[in-house]
């Protein structure tokens, strides 16, 4: 069936089905993951990932297919209507493959042990992602979408089953040296730099400085982002970029921050109505955009705006964070405080229908006087402004998208009003079209909460409730954090990856240890709560244990005791998200300062010079780790803050802190009393008492400390570099 097929039965009938799904299923339909159970009504006998199916490729001397996507990919989509639930396809891979479907954000263990090979053969990645392996979990060929049929010069997914299921048959050897030599020089790359003894910490000054000009060297000063092709809002490098001009003040560099943001604000890529950012846009000028929405996009996004708001004071980076965690406590938030994963990019089986405006439904919403207003701001025009990205036609429909150097001012004359008469109709009219919007059939929603993007959207919500001064984000991320720590562990108390309707499963990664701790860092940091705290230093702890690489340095994406797999996969290099080392390496660091645990820099030091070459190569291609590089480098400050909790002086210091952009900062707040619970994470702060009865800082800078100070102009004054 497809994308927009009918819901499954009830799961009191779904547990009636025989094992292998019985005449209208496949097995797919007792999986809880939304993107396994969209194909659980193909004709393909697909397996979840598992011994079953590789058992059964073994005794039936079959070569397997695996196919790995996820809910709101619109490729994915386009290739199960042309070949999964195609009778013919299915018929041929049913009798001489057996066909495993995964859901990549599930198994990001799997997805990326097989895109690493999938980059190696076709010099690009991407979902849906094909692999033909050996039942031993050796490929020996993979791609990306494939058509179902020849088109264009370009082998369809028929012709290379035939091809392979002949190779498979006729010339085995072949295959299996193949698959043998892929699978060695997939460990290699898994492994390339696993001695840190070998390799000196990198240089921070000369690293951050060939990373600001690489990212010079790829800015697109026309349009923002970086690249000229497909632009993704990439928030981790502005984050850096925020962090860099801090230091030197540099124009270029915040040119790269001011015309980035504004670009992605005002391009198609982001929601003008409902908020929030879609995943990318296909064309440089931020006007074509894939419209699936993440949940870890949502995040990375506002921390990227309230790096910016911060350190350069400009109230529409504050303005558009409070609007994209409007949308995201509006739509991807569980009943239970969990944050949903995805938004579909299609509706009624059309790709980006939702969004969609004509001249005459705008008018039909706001009257012709207002349309005509709002038209001209968002390019809603006769014909269409929005192309299909596959024929280049115009869809007929326009995207609302405002010029990237929109001009309010201009416009109002233009209309013979005043500037801020035109900004409270356009903003009456967004919120008109939006009610209108809500009546139309939605994009489905992917439902389940993932531990991992759940760490970054608590980070997000926390910081922004510190920031902003929101107890109502504060709360959000806090409920998000017990539901969490609640609903996703096992028995044994250890982190897991999914839950779904109620119900948890599959073994946590290294990214969930790492960004759940970031997470609960900056709940920390946001409500000066010590169980935050408490519960970071215990999951870095289990992290450190499950999943250090004790040989080479750095992590290992799997624990030591998880499911054996062709390699058991360390990596920095993170894309869209950052990778679970690069986070854990500011974690580090973090927990480091605020706990007084020197060992914690020490492991942030084997880190770095496990990835020491690869960071040299090419910096700027990790810009979450090279935050952690700007904090080791300083100046840095640890500040304890000691006062009666709630207390008029007290509140007054905390919000000249939090007020302010101080990333390499870490602060502890310690009520008065004997031993109150901080102190046993935080002993340093035993002997801190507010002097005089007022609420007093503690400032130390690289490990120097200065007299304490009951002034809050003299705190700030400490922190000056």
């Amino acid at each position: 069936m497809s994308h927009s097929s009918p819901p499954l039965p009830p799961d009191d009938e779904i547990a009636l089905l025989p094992a292998d799904g019985g005449p209208g299923f496949n097995r797919l339909v007792f999986e809880s993951s939304p993107y396994l159970r969209l194909h659980a009504r193909n004709p393909v006998d697909w397996f979840p990932w598992g011994a079953t199916a590789f058992e059964k490729a073994r005794s039936e001397d079959k070569p397997v297919l695996l196919s790995i996507g996820y809910s709101t990919c619109h490729w994915c989509h386009v290739m199960a209507r042309e070949s999964f639930e195609d009778q013919q396809v299915a018929a041929f891979l049913n009798d001489h493959y057996v066909s495993i479907k995964l859901d990549r954000e599930e198994r990001p263990d799997i997805d990326e042990i097989y895109m690493t090979v999938t980059q190696a053969l076709t010099g690009h990645g991407g979902w849906p992602m094909t692999v033909m392996m050996t039942p031993g979990q050796e490929p020996f060929f993979a791609g990306t979408y494939f058509p179902k049929n020849d088109r264009g010069g370009r082998a369809g997914f028929l012709t290379i089953l035939h091809e392979l299921h002949r190779l498979w048959t006729g010339d085995r050897a072949r295959v299996l040296a193949s698959a043998g030599q892929l699978t060695m020089a997939l460990g290699e790359m898994m492994h390339a730099s696993a001695d840190p003894s070998a390799e000196p910490l990198p240089e921070t000054e000369s690293i951050l400085s060939q990373a600001r000009d690489e990212l010079r060297q790829s800015f697109d000063h026309v349009h923002g982002g970086f690249g000229r092709g497909t632009k993704f809002p990439t928030p981790q490098v502005l984050s850096l970029l925020v962090r860099q001009w801090t230091r030197d003040n540099d124009p270029q560099t915040r040119e790269m921050i001011d015309r980035t943001l504004r670009s992605i604000r005002n391009g198609a890529v982001y929601d003008h109505l409902g908020h929030g950012i879609h995943r990318y846009s296909t064309d440089p000028a931020w006007e074509l955009p894939h419209f699936e929405k993440m949940l870890y996009d949502q995040a990375l996004y506002v921390i990227a705006l309230l790096d910016a708001w911060q350190a350069t004071g400009d109230e529409t980076h504050a303005a558009t964070a409070r609007d994209v965690i409007g949308y995201v406590r509006r739509v991807m938030t569980s009943p239970g405080g969990g944050f949903y994963s995805a938004e579909d990019a299609q509706s009624e089986g059309v790709e980006g229908r939702f969004y969609f405006w004509t001249p005459a439904q705008v008018s039909a919403v706001l009257g012709d006087d207002d349309a005509r207003l709002f038209n001209a701001a968002y390019q809603v025009i006769p014909g269409g402004n929005f192309r299909d990205e596959a024929s280049g036609e115009k869809s007929g429909a326009s995207i609302l998208r405002l010029p990237l150097d929109f001009d309010p001012a201009a416009l109002a004359a233009k209309h013979g009003i005043t500037t801020d008469d035109l900004i409270d109709r356009l903003t009456t009219a967004r919120a008109r079209l939006l009610d209108a919007r809500e009546m139309r059939a939605r994009p489905p929603l992917d439902d389940k909460v993932l531990t991992d993007w759940n760490g970054l959207m608590i980070a997000a919500m926390a910081r922004a409730g510190r920031v902003l001064d929101s107890a109502e984000y504060r709360s959000a991320a806090t409920h998000a954090a017990e539901f969490v720590l609640r609903e996703l562990r096992g028995a044994d108390g250890r982190l897991l990856k999914r839950w779904r309707q109620g119900q948890a499963g599959l073994p946590a990664h290294l990214e969930d240890h790492a960004f759940l701790v970031w997470g609960l860092l900056e709940l920390h940091q946001a409500t000066q709560d010590p169980q935050w705290l408490r519960g970071a230093v215990m999951l870095n702890r289990r992290m450190i244990d499950d999943f250090s690489d004790h040989d080479g340095g750095g992590f290992f994406m799997t624990a030591a005791d998880g499911e054996t797999l062709i390699v058991r996969s360390r990596k920095l290099h993170g894309g869209a998200i950052p990778s679970g080392n690069a986070v854990a390496a500011l974690n580090l660091l973090r927990l480091a300062r605020l706990t007084g645990d020197t060992s914690l820099e020490e492991r942030h030091d084997q880190l770095l010079r496990a990835f020491a070459a690869e960071i040299r190569r090419h910096p700027s291609a990790f810009p979450q780790l090279l935050q952690s590089l700007d904090f080791a480098a300083g100046p840095a400050h640890e500040i304890v803050i000691t006062g009666q909790p709630g207390a008029d002086d007290t509140r007054a210091m905390l919000r000249a802190l939090n007020q302010r952009f101080l990333p390499n900062t870490v602060v502890v707040f310690r009520p008065p009393g004997e031993a109150p619970p901080i102190t046993a994470l935080a002993p340093h702060t035993r002997d801190q008492h507010p002097l005089d009865g007022k609420a007093t800082a503690y400032v130390c800078r690289n490990f120097a400390c200065n007299e304490p100070t009951t002034s809050v102009h003299e705190m700030l004054a400490l922190l000056r570099w």
